[in-house]
């Protein structure tokens, strides 16, 4: 039996618990509180597993409290200490209790202003403690003093004394004790019948540990290196399988027969219009999706590109292959502002090429709106261009051959798959401006293909970048000024609409003070998302016509929009905005030739972790450098719309920790599908067992 066949709910473990009726009664109390929390099963049970395991076999004494590790932050001393007194300070709701210990190299106190009675009970004056804590000295007192959480356990016999224990994520519903006690009766029970869910063959070659024996160390460990080894078995095995789930999604995009090369005629026809040559990447990304729009099978292909790398005129040449067969094209945008640029910028490059294109959003009035409709339904518009209506129900497709969703990372699973479902099987093109890891890409879209557009068109200048702390933005205003009566633009973008709870600016009040106060010579416009559209759209067509000087804007701004003679972006309370959409904004100055100039403005105060965020940000410009410090940073949640993938929740992998067991994972995996695409083979009759009878891989969406 596979661990998640384990299906027999928890109350099932009371058969070891004492059964007198009021212990029945707490068990089932314990029981209800733990399926709040989402541990149902005995599964999930063994599967929950610990966020850490505290080594007790690395002591760090009292002497040593304020020793630092060798990125110079304090290390948490671990000792077997004696506590020698109690002393109850201070009065009223700030009393409190101090614990005196002594660990025979120095005297610290462990301080409690909570539950004081509890701790002056379970610490008893003259008993041996494990002790892990943060301490500082204490100058006025003349003391070592807890500084930090206080972790501890009572010793009753140092010779019995388990030198590693797991520490569990809890929630309000469950403790620590609890977790442990029916882990504990789990194991006793239940671990014998767990069958092996890694091949043998792979087993052998890595010397992993059986199912059975991982669980129970995880659980229960010894010693550190048999913790190890369990550890490096489950991570192995959780992304084994999920590679190979991608990996089956990929065998059906079978190996493309031929190389296609940009078409003699409408993209030839395109290409001989432009007043520029395509760049290398982009030619080579033509070249792929040709190749796979020519093959026997559906495309499905990731266009990766950092921020003006042109993108939208692959994916308009895309569109011209399908037109050219006699089909149709649509490009979804996640915003009207966004889809209606492309709109604009395919009418002026594809109309002379006799190319019908339509513009289609929930705003298009309903006269317009039925017309539109019959022409898209009749096959006389060739390529649509719009947002989420364009998968709206009344909305009817001839032949839709090619669908490209832009700016992909904004769509669900369920949303990409409504607008793929408006046609037969039509070729698939996402794109994405926020360049994704090659460890997030091979994961989350593993079943596709990329193509990645490394350079930039050229003339374009790097973007100078520059940080400033608020009480110095005087001179940012300043550098404005001048660029201002050079006859540049410039965009100052906010973190909030309006005046919140938090103490941050926003772009209503400052749109206000930048009239008032700071450029009372130019004129400001304010754009957020809760404007209407049109109202957008025509702040937007002013600003990038010049009778809009100065954009007061949200992160609306971050997406799509080009004005090619704003080269001034201030960010204010950058620290706020993850890297991503930092450099997404950056990336809509630096549009032209003119030199550009992006300022982030930070609080006077700011935690490390900012600081490190925006010290990316002024040394790196690639955009695929900063996504892989994003994800070391943020981890993959959010990133690339990570959270709307559909992907599996790994117990006790981290695709980013983890990523070189991801690469040799996904080798295995995929040699694996190569050899037996069937799993057929006896040595991989467990992985097809497995996959068949185990959530969440026969369930995983991607």
């Amino acid at each position: 039996m596979f661990v998640r066949e384990l299906k027999d709910p928890l109350i099932r473990l009371n058969g070891a618990w004492k059964k007198t009726p009021e212990k029945l009664e707490d068990f089932k109390q314990t029981v209800m509180r733990f399926s709040s929390a989402g541990i149902i099963s005995i599964a999930d049970l063994l599967l929950y597993y610990p966020r850490e395991w505290v080594d007790r076999t690395r002591t760090v004494p009292l002497k040593d409290f304020d020793k630092k590790d060798e990125k110079g932050r304090k290390i948490a001393v671990c000792t077997i200490a004696k506590v020698i007194a109690h002393e109850w300070v201070g009065f009223g709701v700030k009393r409190g209790v101090k614990v005196h210990i002594d660990d025979g190299t120095a005297r610290a106190v462990l301080t409690f202003w909570k539950y004081q009675e509890t701790y002056e009970k379970k610490l008893t004056v003259g008993e041996k403690f494990w002790i892990s804590c943060k301490f500082s000295y204490n100058a006025r007192y003349g003391e070592i003093q807890s500084s930090s959480k206080i972790v501890y356990k009572r010793i009753a016999d140092e010779s019995t004394f388990k030198k590693l224990f797991p520490i569990y994520p809890l929630t309000k519903e469950i403790t620590q004790r609890e977790i442990e006690s029916l882990i504990r009766l789990a194991l006793r029970h239940y671990i014998t019948a767990i069958e092996d869910e890694i091949p043998l063959f792979l087993r052998e070659k890595y010397g992993f540990l059986p199912k059975h024996a991982a669980l129970t160390v995880i659980h229960a460990p010894s010693e550190p290196e048999e913790l190890e080894k369990a550890k490096n078995t489950l991570i192995y095995e959780e992304l084994f399988y999920l590679e190979t789930m991608i990996g089956k999604k990929a065998m059906t995009r079978k190996a493309r027969q031929r190389e296609g090369e940009a078409k003699s005629g409408l993209q030839g026809r395109l290409l001989e219009r432009l007043p520029f040559s395509l760049t290398e990447g982009q030619v080579q990304a033509v070249r792929e999706i040709n190749s796979d729009m020519d093959g026997p099978f559906p495309m499905a292909r990731l266009l990766q590109g950092d921020v003006g790398s042109g993108k939208t005129l692959v994916a308009f040449l895309a569109c011209l292959h399908a037109i050219e067969n006699n089909g149709q094209a649509a490009i979804l945008a996640p915003t009207e502002l966004l889809a209606r640029q492309h709109a604009e910028n395919a009418a002026k490059l594809l109309e002379p090429l006799g190319v019908w294109v339509a513009f289609l959003t929930g705003n298009v009035k309903a006269a317009g709106r039925t017309q539109l409709l019959k022409n898209l339904a009749s096959g006389e518009i060739d390529l649509v261009i719009g947002t989420h209506a364009l998968f709206s129900k009344d909305v009817v497709y001839r032949d839709l051959r090619l669908v490209v969703i832009d700016e992909q990372h904004r769509f669900g699973v369920l949303q990409r798959q409504a607008i793929i479902d408006k046609g037969g099987s039509p070729d698939l093109l996402m794109m994405s401006a926020t360049p994704i890891p090659r460890t997030l890409a091979i994961t989350v879209f593993g079943d596709l293909d990329v193509s990645i557009i490394q350079d930039m068109p050229p003339g374009r200048k790097p973007i100078e970048t520059h940080l400033a702390r608020e009480s110095n933005e005087t001179k940012v205003y300043d550098f404005v000024r001048r660029r201002l009566m050079e006859g540049a633009q410039a965009y100052f973008v906010y973190p909030l609409i309006e005046e919140g709870e938090q103490d941050l600016k926003n772009a209503a009040s400052m749109a206000e003070r930048l009239v008032r106060e700071v450029f009372p010579e130019y004129k400001t416009a304010l754009i957020h998302s809760r404007l209407d559209e049109e109202e957008k759209r025509q702040t937007m067509e002013a600003f990038r016509r010049g009778d809009t000087h100065i954009l007061a804007a949200t992160s609306v701004v971050e997406v799509g929009v080009d004005v090619p003679n704003a080269t001034c972006m201030v960010i204010e309370h950058a620290e706020r905005f993850g890297l991503s959409a930092l450099h997404q904004l950056r990336g809509r100055v630096g549009r032209g030739s003119a030199q550009s100039y992006c300022f982030l403005v930070y609080s006077d105060e700011y935690t490390e972790d900012a600081k490190n965020r925006l010290m990316v940000m002024l040394e790196n410009s690639d955009g695929f450098l900063i996504a892989e410090e994003d994800l070391k940073l943020r981890g993959p949640g959010q990133i690339a719309g990570f959270e709307q993938s559909g992907y599996v929740k790994l117990g006790m992998a981290d695709i980013v920790r983890d990523s070189a067991v991801l690469e040799q994972a996904r080798t295995d995996a995929f040699a694996m599908l190569e050899k037996d695409p069937g799993l057929l083979l006896p040595e991989d009759l467990v992985v097809s067992a497995v996959l068949e009878r185990c959530p969440p891989w026969q369930d995983i969406v991607f």
